[in-house]
């Protein structure tokens, strides 16, 4: 490795993508871009692109290259991925670096990821599937033969696999997440109130009132949304037992997910499973009371980690690091 060139560690993430420098995340940016229609060039990315979101001109696009976890948009990940690597390496040092994708993805999705980061700027990429790195980014004993289980609840992509020997012994990914969420959200509003609101709305009754189960204590919001109708503004108060009510079903394909991966799993590591519990990792652990859904449902403890957010990002930055252990299980690229 050169001198001067850092290690880095990427999740490039639906929602957010994230940098990390040995224990540090050092970039924490939202995965949208903001491009001039008519030139094509990019006027802004992350946070300052995001609050443009519904809010610009024709002559201005607000797009999220990824979708479900994959990139949709090579060209746009590709820039957006240079800017964020050029501000925290400069432009004459390149980086190695180690960049998560979903498990299970395809050889064309991996070889995207792998030709955007060194286009990028990168002097070597790595790949690393994200459950591995989750397990590596909250210390969990992947390196032996004893099984952890890790559950990603991406904005995009929902992910949940077994460990053991540094490597997945089983896992499945389903392609939706927290954005799944929000849009399920957003059609039980306009179905039961004929009310239209947006998926950043959405997203906000989700994180201040929304619960995986019911709570002892409801609360209330109030959102403006469209009438359906008239198409003039109109308010509606959503409590938390309805939000619930709204996230029955895609709570129900999640811990589905998380059985067929149980079923496939060899007797002997689920028994270190049902020991240790499962890892909740990703910003879709943060909803309330989704460890009391998991653990009720599959019979299974289920626990928040300490960095849900932060812990694909730093457990990719790790990975660089043990690469030589990890080589025989990385996706190849």
């Amino acid at each position: 490795m050169a001198g001067f060139s850092k290690d880095l560690g990427i999740d490039l993430g639906t929602v957010y993508t994230r940098i990390a420098e040995g224990n540090r995340i050092i970039v924490e940016e939202p995965t949208v871009v903001a491009i001039d229609v008519a030139d094509q060039k990019i006027v802004e990315v992350g946070r300052q692109a995001r609050d443009m979101e519904g809010r610009v001109p024709d002559s201005i696009e607000v797009a999220r290259p990824l979708n479900n976890g994959v990139i949709a948009d090579y060209e746009i990940t590709e820039s957006l991925l240079r800017i964020l690597i050029q501000r925290v390496s400069g432009r004459i040092f390149k980086p190695n670096v180690m960049i998560s994708v979903p498990y299970g993805v395809t050889s064309v999705e991996s070889r995207a990821v792998h030709e955007a980061v060194l286009q990028a700027g990168a002097r070597d990429a790595y790949l690393i599937q994200q459950p591995l790195a989750a397990a590596l980014g909250v210390d969990l004993p992947i390196n032996s033969p004893s099984g952890s289980m890790v559950i990603c609840l991406g904005g995009g992509a929902t992910q949940a696999a077994v460990l053991a020997m540094y490597g997945i012994v089983s896992a499945e990914t389903m392609r939706s997440g927290g954005k799944s969420l929000d849009e399920y959200i957003v059609t039980y509003v306009r179905r039961k109130y004929g009310v239209i609101i947006s998926p950043i709305t959405a997203e906000l009754l989700k994180i201040k009132i929304g619960a995986a189960v019911p709570q002892d204590t409801e609360q209330g919001m109030e959102v403006q949304g469209q009438d359906q109708v008239s198409g003039l503004p109109r308010p509606v108060t959503l409590t938390t037992g309805e939000i619930v009510e709204a996230l029955q079903e895609p709570l129900r394909q999640l811990t589905e997910t998380c059985r067929r991966v149980l079923e496939k799993t060899p007797p002997e590591l689920v028994s270190d499973i049902i020991d240790r519990g499962m890892a909740l990792t990703g910003g879709g652990a943060l909803l309330r009371g989704i460890d009391k859904l998991l653990t009720k449902t599959l019979g299974i403890p289920a626990y928040l980690v300490d960095n849900p957010l932060t812990c694909v990002a730093e457990g990719t930055a790790r990975g660089l690091a043990m690469y030589p252990a990890l080589r025989r299980n990385l996706p190849p690229v």
